[in-house]
């Protein structure tokens, strides 16, 4: 079974519309991430890492909290974060694995108006 235990670093992200196009994500197109991941804790950090266009806001999140992984399935409680709104929640997370790396896939979400499926490409740091 896949071992989340460790740092990765985010080296891509996709996204698709309902129809399976490709569409631009809400990280764009310079996504920049880490996340840990100890026995007991987890803690990301991920954003759109573009020099800002004045006046543009900018995708930034963070959150930590204890985690479970059943070799398909990656679910984090948040005890701490950017996002009140995800306090107390469970993060769900689809994993699979693409030969070196590991993609995550989150919930369907909207971003601009488009309801997409992302997907966070990880790769494990020596």
């Amino acid at each position: 079974m896949l071992s989340m235990l460790g740092t990765w670093r985010l080296v891509a992200v996709r996204a698709f519309d309902p129809e399976g196009r490709e569409v631009p994500s809400q990280y764009g197109h310079l996504p920049m991430g880490v996340v840990t991941f100890e026995p007991t804790r987890m803690m990301a950090v991920l954003g759109d890492s573009r020099p800002p266009a004045a006046g543009e806001a900018r995708f930034y999140t963070s959150y930590t909290g204890p985690w479970t992984f059943d070799g398909a399935t990656l679910v984090t409680r948040v005890d701490g974060c950017s996002d009140p709104a995800r306090m107390g929640t469970d993060q769900i997370r689809q994993v699979r694995s693409e030969g070196e790396h590991v993609v995550l896939v989150p919930p369907p979400r909207l971003h601009q108006g488009v309801m997409q499926q992302p997907e966070l490409v990880w790769e494990r740091l020596a």
